[in-house]
């Protein structure tokens, strides 16, 4: 088989390549990336010789729809995902998850009703009090910011093309991510890379904001089974291993293990609208499909952590900005 994936030098896509090769030898890649700066083709450079990777915008008509006639199936993950960027300047975040996902679609609706997997986010339910049941499939749509109204724009035009042109699509709806190449302007990679440098970690508000969390490659895996086994028109919740957490008590678990103390904390003020509470209910996923996240919490850290401090040369690269040079030094130049 040959899969298109979409953002696949992003954090998410770039550990989908890696699982997908591991996994499926035998399958062909073609990554479209248009390395913005969430985007580092360093992510790829060990498998580089194993994919067919391509720069590109997939708001780009005239170059998506040959390239989706050339595959079999879509793996959707390019978007723009940082919900600070998003209150700053919404129009990017417009741009790429509505219009671009739109013409993924209708490259895959006139190349023959092609698979296409739609990789979307818990933030699209809104938010919940502490009390509250965990976001399932069911939980109506209440996006409280623009990155998570253009995701949930994204999964609506996405259920729409299966419903009006039998498009065969699956939706996965996750929780907040991290491990291997995770950008640093993410909440764990940027506690880390500030513990590492000795700074200050800041923390919104009173620190008692809750996520879920959900190890990159228990994400992944959650993919891969759905796109084997997954109803087509489906949507499956995928959420992490008993890891909802408070902001500021996962700070200080990732104090413990890089030797730091509880000074470098900082509270800082609260951003607009922020959710208090985000929580997946993945028991759809396990009855249909056999998956549970397999990576607890801690144990998920300790393996971040311990990637971040043997990839200090990807760190450098990444803070500096000097990543972004990369693909021309490495690629287009020699």
């Amino acid at each position: 088989m040959t899969i298109l994936v979409t953002g696949g030098a992003g954090f998410i896509g770039s550990n989908f390549v890696h699982y997908w090769l591991a996994h499926h030898p035998d399958d062909h890649l073609v990554v479209l990336d248009k390395l913005t700066y969430a985007g580092n083709v360093a992510n790829l450079a060990s498998v580089m010789d194993k994919i067919r990777f391509i720069k590109g915008d997939i708001c780009d008509r005239e170059m998506v729809f040959p390239l989706v006639q050339e595959v079999d199936a879509l793996v959707h993950f390019a978007a723009e995902s940082h919900v600070d960027r998003s209150i700053l300047d919404a129009s990017d975040f417009i741009h790429t998850n509505v219009l671009g996902t739109q013409v993924l679609l209708e490259a895959a609706r006139h190349a023959g009703n092609k698979r296409f997997h739609h990789v979307s986010t818990d933030e699209v339910f809104g938010a919940l009090n502490f009390t509250d049941p965990l976001f399932t499939e069911k939980t109506p749509y209440d996006p409280h910011s623009p990155y998570s109204a253009s995701k949930a724009s994204s999964d609506h035009l996405v259920r729409a093309y299966h419903t009006t042109y039998d498009l065969p699509v699956t939706i996965s709806n996750c929780s907040n991510n991290y491990g291997p190449y995770h950008f640093p302007e993410k909440f764990i990679p940027l506690a880390i890379c500030n513990l590492l440098e000795g700074k200050k970690v800041p923390v919104y508000g009173d620190g008692l904001y809750r996520r879920d969390w959900i190890h990159a490659e228990d994400h992944c895996r959650g993919i891969d089974v759905i796109l084997e086994k997954g109803r087509i028109g489906e949507t499956y919740c995928l959420g992490g291993k008993d890891s909802e957490i408070a902001n500021i008590d996962l700070v200080k678990k990732l104090i413990v293990l890089l030797e730091r103390d509880e000074s470098a904390i900082e509270y800082v003020k609260d951003r607009p609208g922020h959710d208090r509470r985000y929580a997946i209910d993945y028991s759809k996923a396990q009855r249909e499909l056999g998956w549970e996240p397999l990576m607890d919490l801690d144990t998920g850290l300790k393996k971040t952590v311990d990637w971040f401090l043997s990839h200090q040369d990807w760190v450098a690269g990444v803070r500096s900005g000097a990543y972004q040079e990369y693909y021309e030094k490495q690629y287009v130049t020699r």
